[in-house]
Order: structure tokens, then sequence, then C-alpha cells
């Protein structure tokens, strides 16, 4: 078990509510790279998971761990985007005092984020949008933070944006105003959609010329090294491929967590094309069976005008 350096009197410290996958992680990091953590879920199995990390302190209530910090104090949320932010959003302003700060680093739109922060003014409580990408492996390798808040509040909130980055250096950025880091997180999520897509259209090109036979992995693996190409989600890629049995023990189908639609919400705002990234949400739909209506359609029009065969829903062509 990693200790933590031993706390001072600038030891920042923060209360973090929501323990899952993300959060949990984060707590892990911080209190390792020398920070106070005072965290708090729901969930008592999300809270036993880390009741034994040295450097955090688990609360069994939200009330408990926000009050565990002296003031000003720091409130970070990494909950689900929606009722659930919400509910806690609206429970704070009791909790808290003039001059706090909450962070919602959920995956939220930048506009709920503008008028949180609205909200949260008129209790003289300021208000931070951070996106976190990184996934699970953010607790090794640390996470990449964009956030938008106001000048003084960003100045707080560097401390804990070094020991959750790679290095303090690098890989977290103040990137403006309210709903600035929530906006370009959105942004991130839509150019991650279409590099995925791209991606899994290349290997199904491979795998779909049957006659050379080729072996995906040692093409993924030759276009990690060198390749214009390479990328961590192409190393993830060929991750997948070492697996021959993990594409046949799961469904074709990929779910959409709400960012590639605000992204493409935002370009149609805009009137600036993203083609890919609109083209790479429409077929994640058409992965979640949203075009079958669409295209029994497309069927019976085929036969209607030309004659021509339909399948059934099992069996061959008739």
């Amino acid at each position: 078990m990693i200790q933590p350096p031993a706390p001072t009197s600038d030891t920042p410290a923060l209360a973090l509510i929501g323990l899952g996958r993300m959060g949990a992680n984060m707590a892990r990091r911080l209190a390792r790279h020398g920070a106070r953590v005072e965290a708090f879920d729901a969930q008592p199995e999300a809270r036993q998971s880390l009741s034994d990390e040295p450097g955090v302190v688990v609360h069994d209530s939200l009330q408990r761990a926000v009050r565990a910090l002296p003031g000003p104090r720091i409130v970070w949320l990494m909950l689900p985007a929606g009722e659930v932010s919400a509910s806690v959003l609206a429970e704070l302003p009791g909790l808290l005092t003039e001059g706090d700060l909450v962070v919602d680093g959920a995956n939220a739109n930048y506009r709920d984020a503008q008028a949180r922060a609205r909200e949260l003014a008129m209790h003289g409580i300021r208000f931070a949008d951070c996106g976190v990408s990184g996934g699970i492996w953010g607790l090794e390798n640390g996470y990449c933070l964009m956030f938008g808040t106001d000048r003084e509040s960003a100045a707080q909130l560097a401390p804990i944006m070094q020991r959750l980055a790679p290095a303090p250096d690098r890989g977290w950025l103040h990137c403006g105003d309210v709903g600035s880091g929530h906006f370009v997180k959105m942004i991130h999520n839509g150019i991650e959609y279409g590099a995925m897509q791209a991606y899994a259209e290349g290997f199904a090109l491979l795998a779909g010329h049957e006659d050379f036979q080729l072996d995906l992995t040692a093409v993924g693996e030759l276009w990690r090294h060198g390749s214009v190409v390479r990328s961590w989600l192409l190393d993830l890629t060929v991750d997948a491929l070492r697996d021959p049995q993990a594409m046949t023990q799961i469904a074709p189908f990929v779910a959409d967590s709400g960012e590639g639609r605000w992204t493409v919400d935002e370009a149609v705002r805009q009137g600036t094309p993203a083609p890919v990234i609109a083209l790479a949400l429409m077929s994640r739909f058409a992965s979640q069976g949203q075009g079958d209506t669409a295209n029994r359609l497309l069927a019976l029009m085929r036969k209607g005008f030309g004659g021509h065969a339909v399948k059934p829903e099992s069996g061959p062509l008739a």
C-alpha cells in the first residue's frame, strides 16, 4: 500500500463525492500525491472499497464529508450527469457557505454548467466545470483535466489539478469561464467518436478481404510503431484483438452516453460541418437497432417496385 506524504498546513483538501470507477481512483491518486480527501458515496459498497486507502477518509453522509473540511471548501462531484448530479447540487447550498467552491466532474452539457453556476452564485458559492479524461488508467497514468471557472477559483484548484494530472506542468488546463471545461470535453469526446469509428471500419475492411488471411493483431502492432495512425486508441484496439474470443462473446451494440449528440447539436447550432463525428454517431444508433424500421421499409419498397426478395427474421431470402 502506497503511503501518502504527511499533511502540512498547505496540503490541498477537498470533499470528493461519487466513488465509482473514476471517482474512487481519483481519490486514490490525490491521496497518494499528498492531498487530503474526505469522500462519500451513497452506495455502501463504493465506500467500503476505499475504507483502507491511506489519506482517504470515507464518510457515511454527504453532510459529514463536507463539514469535515475547513473553509473555504472545495467539493468535487464525480457523479452521473442528470438527476443524480442535480439532486446533490440542490442539496449543497444548505451545507456550504459563501466562498466555497463546487466542481462538477461529470460529462455534463456545458450549458447546464453555466445554469448551475448562476444558481449557486445566488448563494455566494463558486462553481467550476471539469471534463476528466483518462478512464480506468488514470490512477496510474494521470488524468487529462479541462476546466472552466473564474481565475480565483482556478488558482485554488491548481494544486489539485497538478496531483491528478500526469505531471504538475502538463495534462491540465484552465480553459476559460464556466462552461468552457465541459465544452472542450464535449468536443474531445466527439473527436473520440470519429477516431474510434475509423479504426473499427479499417479493421473490418482488413478482416473482410479473406483471401489474404491477414493477422489483424500483427497489422495493428505494426501500426503502433512509427505510423502516423499510432495512438492510445490503437493500443487498446490491438489489446482487444489479442483475445480472439472477445469478438464472439459480445453483441454488436455500441452505446452513446450523450457527448456525441451534444457535439453534433453544437455543429448544427454553429453551422460548422462535422460530417465524420455525425456519421460516427449515426453508426452507434444503427448498432442499437435504431435503423431497423428504415431498413425494413427499404426492403419492402424494393419488393414493391421490383419484386425483389425479402429476408424474414429467420431463414433465407423469400
